[in-house]
């Protein structure tokens, strides 16, 4: 097997990790779950959540990869025999993922193209799903599903797409991550930066950043401190699954990028200064995102909440429309925010599919080019499911699934696992002795404690929430096995993978617990 690739730089560590961190979820999820949870008083909970879980379990996942030195099954393993299984887990919720994620990105290639010409029209709902993804309209009904073939204008990007991932991961972590994070983290930086700044010039701009960031403390407080909102305690989970998911912690990507790690470099420093990068781009694409919809409010005499929306919806709907009605240059702000979407899930992307093709060389003494090959050609190939006309609809499936029941749960459990059955000082103590600064023994409250508290709870909800209410009222048939199945089949395969399958690879490393 190849020797294992390291960084070539602290700072190129920090902007991969960053650019797995800042995602699509960044530009068209944090936005609307500011709006939707009391404004700039959500401020408050979000903060108090990024300091008890967020650079908590990113500081672990960090201990973890360097201790383990190896992908996430590997450096689970290494930890105790009995934690495998879950790296495995982690790693097909990584797959998972890829394969529908990839979609949005061609998406996105597509829609950067549009832009120059304003190609979706005034109708951009049916431009979207009609022109575009070409949904039927009985795309699953009680019965079955139709698929609706495969569509060439989503193919066709969804290639160039897989071509550009490829290329960076055959190069490795230092020429291919590395470099491209290098190259594209501060354009992104800057297309956003840019992109603010033209969407808070815009006529109304002021009325959709007071709708954002007008504080409600009445949103977040319970009724004996001056609260008006019953569910309360909803707006404090909302911050903790915005931090949890916006990280990208609890799915093996840090664990594995982590073990690329030089042995001497600061740890505690980098996991604070990438969680507050992530938070910085977050409110910075906010500030646009709301900026431009009071625009859109005003020009068209409407209300911020019915033009502010989460999501797809959000991304290729509503942005197209405010692009649409810009005073000048709209084909180039269009570009502009479409190709941020592009460059934010590219990055994302390639660190989702690096742990897998990690877990592969570690476990089956791959070279990287058979890893890439192997992994990046399975991966394509289950991803053409995502360019067919269903494909939207099983998208939000299998990502409301695998978010809620795989990312969330396997979370819970990672924290559980090492937390309560190895010795957690351990890591702390490894991290504190290469930074600046230590961490104190908080930490291991919050990893032993607190967090796998509100995780829990977090499990909860989402399983009564789900027994009680189909999701987006789809038939049993379509959540049964585009949900429980996918989600049930990952943990199997994981089990498999860590109990059949014999490692090739040295794991005789296995670290002390005292």
């Amino acid at each position: 097997m190849e020797k294992r690739e390291q960084w070539g730089s602290r700072a190129g560590f920090i902007l991969a990790a960053a650019g797995s961190a800042i995602g699509l979820g960044n530009i068209w999820r944090f936005p609307y779950i500011v709006y939707d949870n009391g404004g700039g008083a959500f401020l408050i909970p979000y903060f108090f959540a990024l300091l008890t879980a967020g650079i908590p379990i990113l500081l672990l996942e960090f201990g973890i990869g360097r201790l383990g030195n190896g992908s996430a099954p590997l450096s689970l393993s290494r930890l105790s025999r009995k934690f495998e299984w879950l790296g495995w887990w982690q790693v097909m919720i990584c797959f998972v993922i890829t394969t529908y994620y990839v979609a949005v990105v061609a998406w996105a290639v597509s829609y950067f193209f549009y832009s120059f010409n304003l190609s979706w029209g005034e109708d951009t709902g049916s431009f979207l799903f009609g022109t575009y993804l070409g949904v039927p309209g009985d795309v699953v009904t009680a019965s079955g599903w139709n698929l609706g073939g495969i569509k060439l204008q989503v193919l066709l990007p969804l290639i160039a797409v897989w071509a550009g991932v490829y290329f960076i991961l055959y190069r490795g972590v230092r020429k291919g991550i590395e470099k491209i994070s290098k190259l594209f983290m501060p354009v992104l930086f800057v297309l956003m930066i840019l992109f603010v700044i033209r969407a808070i010039t815009l006529p109304g701009a002021a009325v959709g950043l007071n709708h954002l960031l007008t504080p409600n403390f009445g949103e977040i407080l319970p009724a004996f401190l001056g609260g008006t909102n019953p569910e309360w305690f909803s707006v404090w989970m909302a911050a903790y699954g915005q931090i949890f998911f916006s990280l990208s912690v609890a799915f093996a990507i840090m664990i594995t990028y982590s073990s690329y790690m030089d042995k001497k470099q600061d740890v505690n420093n980098s996991g604070f200064i990438m969680a507050f990068s992530n938070s910085g781009f977050e409110f910075l694409a906010a500030i646009g995102v709301f900026a431009a919809i009071g625009f859109m409010a005003v020009t068209t005499g409407s209300d911020v909440k019915d033009v502010a929306k989460a999501g797809v919806g959000l991304a290729f709907v509503v942005f197209p429309q405010i692009i649409n009605t810009f005073p000048m240059l709209n084909g180039f702000f269009g570009a502009l925010f479409f190709l941020s979407l592009v460059i934010a899930g590219f990055t994302s992307l390639i660190s989702i599919i690096e742990v897998l093709i990690a877990a592969v060389m570690d476990k089956f003494r791959l070279s990287r080019k058979g890893a890439v090959n192997a992994v990046v050609g399975v991966c394509a190939v289950v991803s053409i499911l995502y360019t067919t006309g269903a494909g939207v609809v099983l998208l939000d499936i299998v990502d409301h699934f695998i978010n809620n029941f795989g990312i969330v749960i396997s979370g819970l459990l990672e924290l559980v696992l090492v937390g309560w059955f190895f010795k957690v000082s351990r890591i702390r103590e490894e991290n504190n002795l290469v930074s600046d600064f230590r961490v104190g023994a908080w930490w291991n409250v919050m990893i032993m404690g607190v967090t796998p508290l509100m995780l829990l709870i977090m499990t909860y909800q989402n399983f009564a929430l789900e027994l009680t209410t189909a999701y987006e009222d789809y038939p049993f048939h379509a959540l049964l096995t585009f949900g429980w199945i996918m989600v049930a089949l990952t943990l199997v395969i994981a089990v498999t993978l860590a109990y059949v399958f014999k490692w090739r690879t040295d794991i005789n490393q296995e670290v002390s617990r005292t």
